[in-house]
């Protein structure tokens, strides 16, 4: 089969497309036929040895997600049926970047009737990111007030999405341009995260405080997202891996509050299925449209990854077909 893969860690033009046998799929492992897979920046920290986790023997095959048919019926899934993962290509499993995989059977799931499945790759991972996020790490139930930075991007705006329709107020930040786009998925007030007043803004717009903040830019302010935090309010840091803020425990304990980082990557099975879920049934109603997509033939993946890496991908998935 064809397939984008390393031979050994370390920069995008060591990423190679060409054949290499076609995966044997073990007990409990359902064999796929892909139909697409997509490119995250998580894929480049695995790929750049950034991301340490267990790998598989070389040759790696890269990525995350896919969309798919059934090769074979087997571990309750019959042939034929359109399926998804998002968590493939790290901790021992190889990746999704190639014209069949072998998914283990609690990591697939299939995709809702109606729903097309080359635009509903490029929201997988996003999407459960955010879900994650918002309700396993930000302890978020319904109502409260969400703060979500940089809810322009991918992640922020199905953080936003996921966010509205639990009932929150949802409060973000975004470049102006975005602005409109945000507003559209319900967030009740959005601020342009450069403007130099932000900090004074936000807290004006949310007296009682904040009860989830989750800023995806990276850039983690801890004193000001600790400064808009209400009593008992949550920080969940899901971005930034090379960032060292300063953390105010003062303010912090006083307030009772907490942060913690997430990173999807050390999602559990159960957890995964639970957001999977979530993503399914808002992507059955209509939401979760990506804004963007590009589509690419699987091997221009090393171009991919140095498009992600030097950050012009903004609020664009890209779509690779093999």
């Amino acid at each position: 089969m064809r397939a984008a893969y390393i031979e050994e860690l370390g920069p995008p033009d060591l990423v190679r497309f060409g054949e290499l046998p076609p995966p044997e799929p073990g007990p409990g492992e359902v064999l796929v036929d892909v139909l697409a897979t997509t490119v995250n920046p998580v894929d480049a920290f695995v790929r750049s040895g950034l991301f340490r986790t267990p790998l598989p023997p070389f040759p790696l095959v890269l990525g995350r997600d896919l969309v798919g048919t059934v090769a074979a019926a087997g571990s309750g899934f019959s042939a034929g049926e359109t399926v998804w993962c998002n968590s493939l290509g790290h901790d021992g499993r190889q990746g999704a970047a190639a014209e069949r995989a072998a998914v283990p059977a609690d990591r697939l799931y299939r995709l809702p009737p109606g729903v097309r499945p080359e635009e509903a790759v490029a929201v997988f991972h996003p999407a459960a990111t955010a879900h994650l996020a918002l309700f396993t790490h930000g302890g978020l139930g319904t109502g409260g007030t969400v703060l979500v930075g940089g809810a322009g991007g991918n992640v922020g705006s199905a953080l936003v999405e996921f966010a509205a329709r639990a009932g929150a107020r949802v409060l973000a930040t975004a470049a102006p341009r975005d602005h409109a786009h945000v507003r559209s998925l319900g967030a009740a007030e959005v601020v342009d995260y450069h403007a130099p007043d932000l900090a004074a803004r936000l807290a004006a717009l949310a007296p009682e405080g904040v009860d989830v903040h989750v800023d995806t830019s990276g850039h983690n302010d801890l004193r000001t997202a600790v400064a808009l935090l209400a009593h008992r309010g949550r920080i969940v840091l899901m971005s930034g891996a090379r960032d060292e803020p300063t953390l105010p425990v003062g303010p912090l304990y006083m307030k009772d509050g907490s942060v913690r980082g997430f990173a999807i990557s050390h999602a559990t099975v159960a957890e995964l299925a639970d957001a999977a879920a979530a993503v399914n049934e808002l992507l059955a109603a209509g939401g979760l449209r990506p804004r963007a997509v590009e589509y690419h033939p699987l091997s221009a993946l090393a171009r991919q990854h140095r498009r992600v890496e030097a950050g012009e991908l903004h609020g664009t998935r890209v779509v690779l077909r093999p």
